[in-house]
Order: structure tokens, then C-alpha cells, then sequence
């Protein structure tokens, strides 16, 4: 088994009791001798562990059930008159908010379970997450962001340097010509993550304080940066403002045509250290 089928095998990794599978067990000891794959594999937990925490906290509109039920007719239906099921994943997969990009379909009714939890993700998808009214504000992106931060995420890209962190940002289309305060170029930065907001990128930098943290957490401070003209009502001011968003103290400014939201948890003597 190489690195890349461990990866397929791996993406149907749920909870400990599915090593017991020997398809399973053999890529998870692949991950054990393999730091690149391992690193991969950690964060393809995190991610899931995040989702599954999400997914718990709304709770199921009245009806939608057979709103599923009914796309996943219809999306199979469709699949069942067409001969092109490899175009018919792909176009499931592309619809996709969350990472999937690496499934494999290597048999036909895996292939179809798939699919029909995918068409199931995809209505939940529209139902959650089409744009409402009102949901471009800057209350709306302050405590997005600071759910992001508290509710658990996975860096995309996991690095020491601020340089190389800019450059992947870049790279990836997200915000990057950011400038930091001085006083928060001197804490480590630990990688970077790009969320999304209105269909634009957000650029979110994790940075270490140096305090304790608790097991597998690798972050205590974070910088989010996106353009100032998606979010209505940002504020004008390169004063920082401070706002309380659950345990996370917010210090927010803008900079040119960037808003930076700054968080942490603590108080406004806290976040003041690090501006």
C-alpha cells in the first residue's frame, strides 16, 4: 500500500472501532512511519471532529427530511439515465463545500453510497448556507470568525515562518498584503488557514502566545484578514475596537482596503499586548 491509496482508505476513517478493518488498520500503521501522511491524516481528523461539532448545534428545520429524500431521488434518478457517472461524481464532488477532492470511487456501490450522502450533504448545504438577508453584516463575519477559532478548525498549511505563511496565502488567492501590529510580529506563528465569507477568502493566521494549551491544540491567538468592502458596517477607524464574542476577546481595525479582526480568549488587557 503506498501513501496515496492509504489516503482513499483513510478518508473512510470515522472512530477507533473501524481499525479493526484490515484495509484500515494497514494504512493507519502506514501513518505511524509516515510524518507527511500522518500530518495529513491529523488534520483530516480535525476537520471531521469540527463538522461533526457544527452538525450537532443545528438543529434539523421542520420538513427537511423530505427535502432530502427528495434530492436524493431526483440527483439519483438523473445518475441512473445518464451513462457518464464518472461527469455525475464530478459534479457532485464540485458541489461540495467541504474538502472531498481526494475520494476515489474504486467500486461501483461504494461509489453509489457516496453519492447519495453527498446529495444529502449538498441539500443540507443549500438549506444552511445560502445567503440570507442581512447576513453580509459585520456582527454576522465577527462572530463567524470567532467560531471558527473556538469551535475547532484544521490549519491548511502548517509552518514557523511568516514569509512562507504570506507566500501560500498568495498562492491560494487569499488575502496576504496584510501588515501585522508590531507588538504581534514578535508571537510565533504556527500556519494558516483561508475560511470563507460571502464567496470571497479570508485569510486567518494562527499564531502561539506560549501559554499552556490543551492536547492537540496548536493556536491561542488569531488574525483574521479580508477585504473591507465585503463585510457592510466594518468599521472606518484604525483605532481597535474591542468586543467580547463568547470566550474570545475581538480587537478589530481596518488598514487601507483590509479589515483585521484580532481574537483570543482573556479580556481587553489580553489582546492590548499584542497590538
Amino acid at each position: 500500500m503506498n501513501r496515496d491509496e492509504a489516503k482513499n482508505i483513510l478518508l473512510l476513517y470515522r472512530n477507533p472501532a473501524d481499525a479493526e478493518d484490515p484495509q484500515i488498520a494497514e494504512a493507519l500503521a502506514l501513518a505511524k512511519n509516515d510524518d507527511n501522511l500522518a500530518q495529513w491524516f491529523e488534520k483530516l481528523c480535525a476537520r471531521q471532529n469540527a463538522l461533526r461539532e457544527k452538525f450537532r448545534q443545528i438543529a434539523a428545520p421542520a420538513g427537511l427530511k423530505e427535502q432530502i429524500e427528495a434530492a436524493v431521488k431526483q440527483k439519483l434518478g438523473q445518475a441512473a439515465r445518464t451513462t457518464q457517472f464518472d461527469e455525475f461524481k464530478g459534479r457532485l464532488l464540485s458541489a461540495l463545500r467541504y474538502d472531498l477532492e481526494k475520494i476515489i470511487f474504486s467500486r461501483r456501490n461504494f461509489a453509489l453510497a457516496t453519492a447519495t450522502v453527498i446529495v444529502a450533504l449538498i441539500a443540507l448545504a443549500t438549506f444552511w448556507f445560502r445567503p440570507q438577508k442581512g447576513d453580509d453584516t459585520f456582527a454576522i463575519y465577527q462572530n463567524q470568525m470567532a467560531s471558527v477559532a473556538l469551535r475547532g478548525y484544521a490549519m491548511d498549511f502548517m509552518a514557523a515562518n511568516p514569509v512562507e505563511i504570506r507566500s501560500y496565502l498568495a498562492k491560494n488567492g487569499a488575502p496576504s498584503d496584510y501588515n501585522f501590529p508590531a507588538a504581534l510580529e514578535k508571537i510565533p506563528v504556527t500556519g494558516c488557514a483561508i475560511e470563507s465569507w460571502q464567496g470571497k477568502k479570508v485569510s486567518m493566521i494562527c499564531f502561539r502566545t506560549g501559554k499552556p494549551l490543551p492536547p492537540g491544540q496548536q493556536s491561542d491567538l488569531w488574525l483574521f484578514v479580508v477585504d473591507r468592502a465585503t463585510v457592510k458596517g466594518a468599521p472606518v477607524t484604525s483605532m481597535p475596537q474591542f468586543t467580547k464574542v463568547n470566550r474570545l476577546i475581538t480587537s478589530v481595525w481596518t488598514q487601507g482596503d483590509k479589515m483585521y479582526l484580532l481574537g483570543t480568549e482573556g479580556d481587553e488587557q489580553t489582546i492590548r499586548k499584542f497590538l
